[in-house]
């Protein structure tokens, strides 16, 4: 079929009445392509076919390239977008680490100052800003709050059962004052002297000494804000928690605090740590303990007050064996 096609092309056939001899010739190449033309028509139909397919193919392939290469600008443009993020939250973590730093060393000095808590709590709110955001938050709460008397009786009874089970709460469920004997105790341990009970030195106690375990977890009594963190004096490792409504809740004796000044704590939440009882506080020497002493004072506008109405019975109970 090649050689007839070849041979017509480079030299078509000739008038019949010219050339006779070129009938048998003219027959057969007519007959030879009469047998191939159907299969090669369908052939060429096949390969127009697939000829039209590799066109839609490269068609979609030169579309594909577009749009991956607008993702990949959009990647980059994204990628540069978080990259600038990323440095703009590295250099705001820089600056907040570096005034928290300052904050540390403010209270630090604020501690080496005074001479009692009332005092330090008073200094701290009135020199310290996180200190001082956190009062002004805990004065907005107060505002906020209604009493639990005054709820409804779903509402109190709500409350009453779980008044810390929301974990994304920002700021106390309620008053302070309205959940005596809800509150869960800061640690697993027993009570080695209680609030009033003689402190050896013609005194009483004004607050609750807990023999606790090694490195034993200390967690928030109740919800509120850190208003000091940090060392002071003889009470070791102090953590001062504002409550709302003038009560405060004051932790020592503690080896690790885990918690920054003006921070929001929950009611349950770990914010310290204790140690191995060998650094001795003056809670641990009165008491001559050689187990870590949580000491735990409440105080109410600047006077210390009796926890005792505030813990969950249940709690205590256990604690006291």
């Amino acid at each position: 079929m090649l050689a007839a096609l070849q041979r017509m092309g480079r030299k078509p056939p000739p008038a019949l009445l010219v050339d006779p001899e070129d009938v048998l010739k003219a027959i057969r190449t007519s007959m030879l392509l009469g047998s191939v033309l159907p299969s090669m028509k369908a052939e060429t139909d096949a390969l127009v076919a697939d000829l039209t397919d590799l066109a839609r193919v490269h068609a979609s392939i030169d579309a594909e390239r577009r749009t991956m290469a607008d993702d990949l600008s959009s990647i980059n443009a994204e990628r540069e977008r978080l990259a600038g993020l990323i440095a703009a939250r590295q250099n705001a973590i820089g600056k907040a680490e570096t005034a928290l730093g300052a904050e540390r060393d403010r209270a630090q000095t604020l501690a080496g100052q005074v001479s009692s808590l009332k005092e330090l709590i008073g200094r701290m709110e009135a020199e310290s800003k996180p200190a001082a955001d956190a009062a002004a938050a805990a004065k907005k709460a107060d505002e906020q709050h209604q009493s639990v008397a005054a709820l409804a009786p779903e509402t109190l009874q709500k409350l009453g059962v779980a008044p810390f089970k929301d974990p994304a709460r920002l700021a106390p469920a309620v008053a302070f004052a309205s959940l005596k004997g809800m509150l869960p105790l800061p640690v697993t341990g027993s009570v080695l002297r209680g609030y009033g009970t003689p402190d050896n030195f013609g005194g009483t106690e004004k607050g609750l000494s807990f023999q606790t375990g090694k490195g034993a977890v200390v967690a928030s009594p109740s919800d509120g804000w850190i208003a000091y963190a940090g060392p002071y004096r003889s009470f070791g490792q102090l953590l001062i928690v504002n409550a709302g409504n003038g009560y405060y809740i004051v932790l020592a004796g503690m080896d690790r605090i885990n918690v920054d000044l003006g921070q929001f704590v929950l009611a349950g939440e770990p914010i310290a740590v204790m140690g191995d009882g060998s650094t001795k506080t003056a809670a641990a020497m009165a008491l001559g303990a050689a187990q870590p002493i949580l000491y735990v004072e409440f105080r109410k506008d600047g006077a210390t007050i009796d926890p005792g109405p505030w813990w969950a019975k249940p709690e205590l109970q256990k604690v006291r064996g």
